[in-house]
């Protein structure tokens, strides 16, 4: 009977273990089976070393993804296998919640010692069929000493950008640095969908050819690339090492609907416990997250799965009791116990204790809450004192010390400017909110600014600082605060508490010349009086600059878009981020070429001698883009007509101006004054910058030229003559010509194309 009974709890014992390895199992089973849910079911997940999840899918067709830009090509040819996009040969590498990061292509050029070409590698991306667009991680970099390269993008906003890289030795060529000598950097927008690469050499590499025969130009990620000096110049590998450690990086979104749209339709991707975000890309589209207490893939039914914060009792935020609820927890007490349950809490206390628990939960309190009182305190004290020593280091880092001498020695800049302090500014621009945003450049950002006294201001924050221009840039703002010119943007003060200056303009609120002249909101009101006064307006706050100013000053980046207009419309010259302050004794400074495509002074360019007169030359483009309505460079445009300074002097010598002329110019002006302009842009656009007039001779004639009218019946004579002039040619109907402005979204066509049946590289492009 004993030995029955010992079976019997041997029995009960192996039943219960049993069932104990069971639990065991089927909740090992029912994690592993949770943290791998991140596809369709009976679809593969990883391909090589990249695992993917939903809502891409392995297998082209093979309903794993949820639409074709999102089927991943596993080739299995190669160990390991290789994962590429839809039928394109993209291998892709990475997989985020917002991006994906895939292989590069780099465009090159090599020479011989002749200068002979001898390899020359072109490339261009098109995304704009596809759910993916380029982000703004990706930097255009451009390697060399004897070249000059640029960007052409299209897609939320169109952009050409550039650079030009001069150099003479391989010393002087820093590594790890990538600042302009033998490498360059230059940023691209958010929502980019097009681009391709034009790269070209200004002597072949016949100079530099002993350490520099090849050129370089292509878009990556920022953060991958790492600039090595000359070596990368002789380095045989640097292709393949370049594009191999340098992914580009794309954007990805569902759809091109937003949310609230999405949510209507019967294919909406957001499964159960997850919340939908808009893609900010300017296409549409959205994303989908876990919400707040939940985890696993948004796409696959049945969403997100909630995560058990009382699955570990060894790690768990409850002293006694854990009870696990929907995206949340909640702790409590076992009977016979009170208190909030929490480890960080009051805990659970045993209602039979002859503890004094009362006293000693107030004595508790009242302790905690002087010790927290205490400890926020010394917090905030730290805090004030190191943004207070943060602030202070930031202002003798940025020349502060300087500045303060500089105004104390100049009486007169005491009362023209003002050291603003940092949280003035922040007060100013609501934080530097998002909304605040006026304008974004090569330099930095704009905000529009509120100032205590009601004023309202443009405040502009720097890209970066380097220390080596700390010393110019205080004299040349110092110099620029006493300029006093009623068509020159007011530089009101600075603030050197941030970790990058920040300059305080007066601010101008009605919009560019650019955008009046190339949109129809600036038809209405941009009359030829208009034009010529504006014009006048503009070469005089120049000429002031040049010879008026105290310390003369070149504007190096003289282009429609830095005209500004205020809500009279008078003109008022602005944006001297990239300026040079000139010595009376120096009538050239050597400097490394800036300016925008289209208006850059070709010699300048080629000599790297900046001058008053490279000022002259870029102002005859606007002067000519003024008369014309065309953009300096639009390269939809014929090759004959793509660079409009070209253009618009072949026109004056082959007597076609009247062809090229907005037709409300020529209505409006007459044929003596048209011609009298179209000559003082001949004078400006000459290719020999002496043989260019001054400023002050270009303000002098404009301002003589806009006084001059007669009565509208005085010049009919002139005007039946253009009108006959245009009949005999062919014209006769050019003041019906309905006023628009350009196309905005030029066809640009390459050699790197993604759409929905393939996507190719070039053949001599490494994969």
């Amino acid at each position: 009977m004993q030995r029955n009974m010992q079976l019997l709890v041997l029995w009960f014992r192996l039943c219960g273990l049993a069932l104990t390895l069971a639990t065991t199992v089927d909740n090992t089973t029912t994690t592993i089976t949770k943290a791998t849910t991140i596809a369709k079911p009976d679809c593969i997940t990883r391909c090589g070393n990249l695992t993917v999840p939903y809502p891409f899918g392995i297998g082209l067709g093979s309903n794993c993804s949820i639409g074709e830009w999102f089927d991943i090509n596993c080739d299995t040819s190669s160990y390991p296998p290789k994962p590429f996009i839809s039928k394109s040969n993209i291998e892709l590498y990475d997989i985020s919640d917002t991006q994906v990061r895939v292989s590069n292509v780099m465009a090159s050029k090599c020479y011989n010692q002749m200068g002979g070409l001898v390899e020359d590698k072109t490339t261009w991306t098109d995304l704009r069929t596809t759910p993916y667009s380029f982000s703004e991680v990706n930097t255009f970099t451009v390697l060399g000493c004897d070249d000059f390269a640029y960007i052409h993008g299209s897609g939320k906003h169109n952009f050409t950008m550039g650079c030009g890289l001069r150099c003479s030795k391989a010393e002087d060529v820093l590594n790890g640095s990538c600042s302009g000598i033998g490498c360059c950097h230059t940023s691209v927008p958010k929502g980019l969908k097009y681009y391709d690469v034009s790269l070209s050499s200004w002597h072949n590499h016949t100079g530099v050819w002993s350490f520099n025969p090849c050129s370089y130009a292509f878009l990556g990620e920022l953060d991958s690339f790492t600039f090595r000096g000359a070596s990368d110049f002789s380095d045989p590998d640097f292709v393949n090492r370049t594009l191999t450690e340098v992914p580009l990086v794309f954007d990805w979104v569902i759809g091109n609907q937003s949310c609230i749209k999405s949510k209507k339709s019967n294919d909406f991707a957001c499964e159960s416990n997850s919340y939908c975000v808009d893609s900010d890309s300017g296409y549409g589209g959205y994303r989908c997250s876990c919400n707040t207490g939940y985890e696993g893939n948004p796409y696959i039914s049945p969403g997100c799965q909630d995560i058990n914060e009382c699955a570990n009792p060894d790690n768990n935020p409850c002293v006694k009791k854990c009870t696990n609820t929907a995206g949340s927890f909640y702790c409590s007490c076992p009977h016979g116990y009170f208190g909030d349950g929490q480890k960080s809490g009051r805990g659970c206390i045993a209602k039979n204790s002859q503890f004094p628990v009362i006293k000693f939960s107030l004595g508790m309190g009242f302790g905690f809450l002087s010790i927290l009182i205490g400890i926020t305190w010394l917090y905030f004290s730290i805090t004030t004192r190191k943004l207070i020593k943060s602030r202070e280091k930031f202002f003798q880092q940025n020349g502060g010390l300087l500045l303060k001498q500089q105004v104390s020695s100049n009486e007169g800049g005491v009362e023209s400017s003002k050291i603003f302090t940092a949280e003035e500014l922040e007060k100013a621009t609501n934080n530097y909110a998002e909304d605040r945003i006026v304008g974004r450049g090569g330099y930095g950002t704009v905000y529009k600014g509120i100032l205590p006294d009601k004023r309202v201001v443009a405040i502009k924050k720097s890209r970066i600082m380097d220390e080596s221009q700390i010393e110019p840039f205080i004299n040349e703002m110092v110099i620029l605060t006493q300029v006093n010119h009623r068509n020159v943007v007011k530089l009101m003060g600075c603030c050197l508490e941030s970790e990058v200056p920040l300059l305080v303009y007066e601010f101008v609120s009605n919009d560019t010349l650019f955008h009046h002249i190339h949109s129809r909101e600036g038809m209405s009101w941009l009359s030829w009086e208009n034009r010529l006064r504006i014009a006048a307006e503009s070469a005089g706050a120049l000429a002031y600059l040049h010879s008026a100013a105290s310390t003369p000053i070149i504007h190096r980046d003289v282009k429609s878009a830095n005209i500004l207009l205020d809500e009279h419309y008078t003109t008022k010259i602005s944006d001297f981020g990239a300026s040079r302050l000139i010595p009376l004794d120096q009538a050239q400074v050597t400097t490394i070429v800036q300016g925008t495509l289209g208006y850059l002074d070709p010699e300048c360019f080629l000599t790297s001698q900046l001058t008053d007169k490279s000022d002259v030359y870029s102002f005859g483009v606007v002067l000519a883009e003024l008369l014309t309505g065309k953009k300096p460079f639009c390269s939809e445009r014929s090759q004959e007509e793509r660079n409009l300074a070209g253009y618009f002097i072949m026109s004056v010598k082959e007597n076609r101006l009247l062809h090229i002329l907005e037709p409300r110019v020529v209505r409006e002006g007459t044929l003596e004054q048209l011609q009298i302009v179209a000559e003082l842009v001949k004078k400006c656009l000459n290719m020999n910058g002496e043989d260019r007039p001054t400023m002050k001779e270009v303000a002098m004639e404009l301002e003589a030229l806009s006084k001059f009218t007669k009565h509208p019946w005085a010049n009919q004579h002139d005007h039946e003559e253009a009108l006959s002039l245009l009949s005999e040619n062919g014209q006769s109907d050019l003041y019906t010509v309905q006023l628009s402005p350009l196309n905005n979204n030029p066809d640009i066509s390459g050699q790197y194309s993604l759409d929905s049946s393939q996507l190719t590289f070039p053949a001599n492009s490494p994969r």
